[in-house]
Order: structure tokens, then sequence, then C-alpha cells
């Protein structure tokens, strides 16, 4: 197995797997030259783990002005840790040879591990091919030297991922990278033949050209009207589905048209007269038949026929286009092997985007609109009709003519979708102030529906606050803890309320300012404080998910505990071994897997297999429509199945693919879920960019029990509840552990 393997899985659900809507618009900055005045980093690179520092360098160069480092944090990254560190680079590939080749430079110092460069092939429907330096073990402290790794090149590739990285402990230095395609420079590489018509449609490569819209009545209606019929048109239409028009600057060429019709005749005229352009439809009659009994919803198409927007001449042919519509591979999507999430192509994300542009702000809002309307699996779960949703929205993106209030109108629209997946993701420095640049070293959670201190996130800051564990905030710089929530509310998207305050929580005490000041309550006394404020560097985000450093220990002689945070497949028949006369083992599920371990230790839990999910996905012939899947099972025949008790340990942090585990083994003989209600956010995730490179995501297929329970929303709903009080908080308690050994000691 290669050396970056397990590290590439993790990375490719936060960031490859959002490449798939990114933009042709490519700055090959591989000599790290040019840099990005917002985050002082190299134009065009994405830094990964938040537990490495990402920085140019002047001084340490191989090459020109700039080089780019990588360094851990050493009091949070050990000598032997599989953490990785690391930066990519996105290149939409338009390139056809047979090999490709990357050389780069690297200088190393104190590295415990390994360094070295990687390099990722993709398609539409997934990774092609993948290589790394795992062969060439590169650590310790060295000089410049060029490394270079290659693979074999195909044209189905649709884009080109590669970086440098650190394991474990030390730091890098990258400089000069180059990129060849059969031994050529890749600016000046041999490209594919251009296939696609729409590709040949340059017009509105820098903007709509549309500067000003009123948000009045008429306006908003015939917005509302072509954003429906647009969506519907993109999704649906087999010409377009064929990649024969820009969709996005065919938006553009009729807004100001469009906007010019005065009423509904006005409007259904110039839509029938659009349609008719778009060229003749074929009569499709190999529609496949799907047994009713699986399928889950279908498209929602009921304002076809609304005959307060469309006259019966566009209701018929709209309707004949549903009818006739395109059943081969479509341009703009498509559906991953195995899983069957969406793939988003050809998604222009328009990075030099003028914030003035209101053209752009009204594709962003079509654009995801329609993505939640035709590809979301749980678009019937979002609690009020979608399309009242868009015409709200209108004139929030009319009228959001700044960088700020547009991305918070984007944040907001994403919130009523109602999925912990779904977020503005990635480092944005706008948002960031907006929510603020600097931290308390205060750890918050929400117990018993109060922001309470948890904790001290960096040991050494811990006495210079005058706030102690089980303190309750009352007000932050004079706000009340109530007018706090409901203000930040908007912005922190989450499947349920739960999830929101967890999000709420880490954000609470941050500020732009050096110092806030705190009211709080202590034993029957409310008091003030001030409280300092610190870059993210003395306590990175996401080190409240690195404080347990073993995945196996035992609480008792005859308890065992396994913290799946930090567990290895590898180690499981070990552990298990260990295990197998104990009374229990515990399985904490207050973290997020950092390995798949659904099926390798249901092996061990299951006597046979047994049915525990089933997914619902869309199909590329009829976006909108979901249909299940057959059940997945876990286990096996194994008459040494573990017989002892199993207690699982959830809360709001249990999220995705732990969600997903613990569904997997709740099924277990003498198994017992405790805790509280999970994120609500199961399932593999569908990612792309809106207008400005903002990257988001979304759940890309619906997961439910085997009877069709649902999970998304509602999340993982324990057998027995049990939550943290503050009155635990305060004596160092972890109730929630407390019960599960009391589980398994009960006879």
């Amino acid at each position: 197995m290669k050396l970056l393997l397990n590290y590439f899985i993790c990375f490719a659900f936060v960031n490859i797997a959002l490449l798939n809507g990114q933009t042709p618009e490519v700055d090959y900055n591989f000599d790290f030259e040019k840099i990005n005045p917002i985050d002082s980093l190299p134009v065009g690179i994405y830094p990964g783990e938040a537990n490495y520092k990402y920085k140019i360098d002047s001084v340490i160069k191989q090459h020109g002005k700039y080089s780019i480092s990588i360094e851990s944090f050493r009091e949070k990254v050990k000598s032997d840790s599989n953490d990785y560190g690391a930066f990519s680079f996105i290149i939409p590939s338009k390139f056809t040879g047979k090999n490709i080749i990357l050389k780069g430079w690297l200088k190393t110092e104190n590295v415990s591990n390994s360094a070295g460069f990687w390099i990722d092939l993709e398609s539409s429907k997934g990774q092609i091919a993948f290589e790394d330096m795992s062969s060439q073990v590169i650590n310790g402290t060295n000089d410049w030297k060029q490394y270079s790794i290659s693979l074999p090149f195909s044209d189905s590739t649709i884009r080109i991922v590669f970086g440098g990285l650190i394991n474990g402990t030390g730091k890098i230095w990258v400089d000069n990278i180059e990129i060849l395609i059969d031994s050529v420079e890749i600016t000046k590489a041999k490209e594919k033949e251009i296939i696609y018509k729409a590709e040949l449609d340059s017009e509105f490569i820098n903007g709509s050209g549309i500067e000003k819209l009123k948000s009045d009545k008429n306006t908003i209606d015939n917005l509302y009207t072509l954003g429906l019929v647009w969506g519907y048109l993109k999704y649906y239409h087999p010409s377009i589905a064929k990649g024969n028009f820009n969709w996005d600057f065919e938006l553009f060429r009729n807004i100001n048209p469009f906007l010019k019709c005065k009423n509904k005749n006005e409007r259904c005229k110039y839509i029938i007269e659009w349609i008719d352009k778009l060229g003749n439809i074929e009569t499709s009659s190999n529609h496949i038949n799907i047994d009713s009994a699986r399928i889950k919803f279908f498209p929602d198409l009921g304002w076809l026929s609304d005959t307060t927007l469309f006259t019966k001449e566009l209701v018929d042919k709209l309707y004949f286009i549903y009818e006739n519509r395109n059943q081969s591979e479509h341009y703009y999507f498509g559906i991953t092997s195995f899983v069957g999430n969406p793939i988003f192509k050809n998604e222009n994300s328009y990075i030099n985007i003028q914030y003035s542009d209101v053209g752009l702000r009204i594709l962003c809002l079509f654009r995801y609109w329609n993505i939640i309307q035709y590809l979301y699996p749980y678009k019937y779960a979002i609690g009020e009709d979608w399309k009242n949703v868009l015409k709200e929205f209108l004139p929030k993106f009319i009228n959001a003519d700044e960088e700020l209030s547009y991305k918070l109108a984007i944040l907001e629209l994403i919130g009523r979708v109602h999925d912990t997946h779904a977020n503005i993701w990635g480092i944005d420095s706008t948002i960031s102030e907006f929510k603020g640049k600097l931290y308390s070293s205060i750890e918050i959670k929400f117990i018993e529906d109060k922001p309470v201190v948890t904790g001290i996130f960096n040991d050494s800051l811990r006495n210079l606050t005058n706030l102690d564990t089980g303190d309750i905030i009352l007000s932050v710089d004079n706000e009340s803890v109530e007018y706090k929530i409901k203000r930040m509310m908007p912005y922190y998207p989450a499947s349920n309320y739960t999830t929101q305050l967890r999000d709420i929580a880490r954000n609470f005490l941050r500020s732009n300012k050096d110092s806030i000041k705190i009211e709080y309550y202590r034993d029957g006394k409310t008091s003030f404080t001030f409280v300092k404020l610190y870059s993210p560097e003395h306590f990175p985000i996401n080190f409240r998910y690195k404080k347990i450093d073993t995945c196996f220990k035992f609480i008792t002689p005859d308890i065992g505990y396994i913290y799946p945070g930090k567990i290895k497949n590898d180690y499981l028949s070990g552990i298990m071994e260990a295990v197998k006369n104990t009374k229990g083992i515990i399985i904490d599920l207050r973290c997020y897997p950092s390995e798949f371990i659904v099926f390798s230790l249901g092996e061990y839990l299951f006597p046979k297999p047994n049915d525990f999910a089933k997914f619902t996905c869309t199909q590329i012939n009829n976006p909108g429509m979901f249909i299940f899947t057959e059940p997945v099972r876990n286990g096996k025949e194994n008459p040494e199945f573990y017989k002892g008790k199993i207690v699982i340990i959830i809360n709001e942090t249990t999220q995705s693919q732990a969600e997903y585990t613990a569904m997997a083994l709740r099924n277990a003989p003498n198994a017992t879920v405790i805790g509280s209600t999970t994120a609500g956010a199961d399932g593999n995730v569908s990612a792309f960019y809106l207008p400005g490179n903002i990257y988001s995501m979304i759940s890309g297929i619906g997961v439910y029990y085997p009877d069709g329970r649902e999970t998304q929303r509602v999340g993982i709903v324990p057998d027995i509840e049990v939550k943290l009080t503050i009155k635990g908080i305060r004596e160092g308690r972890d109730e929630v552990l407390e019960k599960a050994i009391e589980i398994i000691n009960k006879n």
C-alpha cells in the first residue's frame, strides 16, 4: 500500500472531491512567484491539514523570489504521527498524451517520517491513477534536490491534481515544480480536440456584463420563471446535455431581453422561441422502467402545469421535453461508479468575479437552487417549498453587490437545505473576518442549551483567563447569548439545531479585536472578565478532535475502549484478540473515524451477515427521481464473534462516516447505542464550485435503514439518551462514558 493512500482518501473528502466544478481558468503558478494578497499564499494552491503551517519563504528558495514551506505544529503532531501536511494544485485537463511527469525541488529539515510529491489523475467517473514517492523514503534534513514521479496518462483525464507533502513532524520547502506530458511542458502540451460546442463559446468568459437590476415585482416574477425553466432545460434537454450550449452564457444572453416581458403571455412566447432555437428533439422510447417499490421520490415537476406561470402551449412543450429527455451521458453532471452520487462537470467557477456583476450573482442562485432541485437526495426533507426559497432569495442576490453580502447570501441559502455537509468550505478570508480572525483559547460547548466552558485548547494559555470549566457564558461584548445565537444562526448551515449549536460554539468567542468582554455565571454569582484572543496557530482549529492519543485501552480489566478517531484496520485483529473474553467493549464514535472500519470491525461483532442500510441515487436519464439500492450487508458467518456487551457512544460530533459506522454496528448482538442525536448528515458528498470560486458540497446519496427509516436531519437516534450536564462538566466527569460502563457492568 502506498505511503500516501490513507492520507489521500481523507484529503479527497475535503479537497479533491470538490474539484469537479473547477474552472478552466488556470494560473500555472508552479514556481510560487504569484502571491495572493488576501491569504499570503501562492496563487492556485489549496492548503490541507490544519496541524501544519503553510507559508511563502523569500529567504530559502531554489528558484525565483519564493518557495512554499510546510511545517508541523510540533506540539500537535507527534514524530510517529500519521498526520500529513500537504498542498495541492488543480488543473482541468484538456490534454492528450501517453505519459505525465512531475518534477520538483524539495528541501527538508528534521522530517520524522517522510516527504515528497504526489500526483493524481481524475476522470468524470473517479480516480484513474495515483502515484507518490513512497518508494523513495525522504526524511531527516536534506538540501535542495530535484525529484520526479511519473504516470501513464489517459485522455479521459478531466483534472490533474498534484502537490507536495510532509508526513509527521518537521519542515519542508518546495519550489519550481514542472508538469510535462510526453516530455512537453504542460502549457505547451498537445490539447485534445474540442468536441463540445459549449467550449467554443467565449463571449462571457469575463462576466455577464450586467451591472444593474431592479428588485421590483415584475423583475422578480420574470427571474423566478426564468430560473425554473433555465434549470429544467439544463438537466433535461438533450441538446444541452450533449454540450451544444454553454448554459451559463445562454442565461446571460437572455436575462435582459427576458426582463422586458410584461406579463405571462410575453414570458411564455419568449421561452417558446428560445426553446425552438435549441434544436429539434427526437422522440424517445427507450426510457427505463423502474419498479415503483424502489422509488423514493419523483422529480418535483408540479410547477410545469401552473397556469399562473405558463400557457398551455408552453406547458405542452415543457412536458414534451421531459418525455423525450436526455438518455445518455450529460455534459454538466455524471454519476460516480459504485456509490452513485452526482459528479458536477464543466461548471465554471469564475475565479475573477466582479461582485458588482449581478448576472453572475443570479447565476449563482440559479445554479445552486437547481442542483438541489434535481440532484439532492433529501430535497423532500428540506421542510419548506423549495420554489418559495428561489423567489425569496432573488432580491437578496440582486442586492448583494459586495463580496461579504454576496457570500453571506450564499451561506444563508445553503442553510435552508439543512445539510451539515453543505457549507462554504475551504479558507475564505472574507467570511473569516466576518466571523472573527482571532480566537479564544477557551473551548465552548452547548450543555443544557447553554454555552459552557469545557476546557482550554492550549495548556500554556490556561493561566491567562479567569474563566474555569463549567462557567456559563451570559454575554459577549455586551451582546446577550440569546441574541448572539439568533444573529449567528443563518450563517451556520447544519442538518439540525443541535449541530448548528455545535458549530456556533466553535466560533462563539471569535472576534477581530484583541480581547472580548465576557459575562459569566459561576456558583450563583454573575461576573465579568476580559479574554485575550489569538491567531489560530496557537491552537489549530481541529485540535479538539486530536485530544485522545490512543485508539484502544482497557478502562477496567473487563472493559475495553475503542476510539475510532485514531484507529487503523491493521490494529483490529490484535484489539479483538485482547478483548475476546471481556464483559464488554465501548466504541466511542464522538469523533470521525481515521479509517473505514464498517466492514472490518463488523466481521468480529456479528455471527452472520445482516442488512444495515440502503441508499437512494438519482439517474442520468431522469434527474430528480431517486431510487433505492439493494440493502448493504455487514458481518460474516462467524461462530467466534464477540460475545460480550457492546456500547456505542454518539453525540452531535458523530457525523457522516461516523454515523454510517454507528448504523452498521448497532445491530450487533448485545449492542446498545447511547448518547445524543448525531449530526444528521450521512453518506458520500458531491462537491461543486459557485461563481467566485466558492466551493460547496451536498450529501450526494440518501442513506436509510433497511426498513426505510430516515437518517438525514434525524441523525442516529440513541437507544438510551444520555447527555453531559453542567454539573458533570464542573466535576470533570464524562457522564456518557460512565453510563456505558454501567450498562456493561449491569447483570
